[in-house]
């Protein structure tokens, strides 16, 4: 798998107010990041697993740890769907 790196400059102040260590500071901000873009939908539940680092089923459980709906997207689809067929 090809990636790219991209770096960004957190205030030492941020990362002591989050008691975390840069790793896990840098872990955390790549789940965050998957899962708003998730919730975007500008990222696939695939795609956003692939940036979180973690199997798309683990992803989709842990979403309700972020209070967000794992199928929004789907249902959105099915609701389209079925609109359209009562038309």
């Amino acid at each position: 798998m090809k990636a790219c790196q991209i770096s960004i400059e957190i205030p030492e102040s941020v990362l002591e107010a989050t008691n975390a260590d840069a790793a896990t500071f840098a872990k955390e901000m790549r789940v965050l990041a998957a899962v708003k873009l998730y919730e975007m939908t500008r990222l696939s539940d695939s795609k956003a697993a692939e940036l979180a680092g973690m199997s798309r089923v683990e992803f989709l459980l842990n979403l309700d740890k972020y209070q967000v709906f794992p199928f929004t997207q789907e249902l959105q689809e099915l609701e389209a769907e079925r609109a359209s067929s009562h038309q």
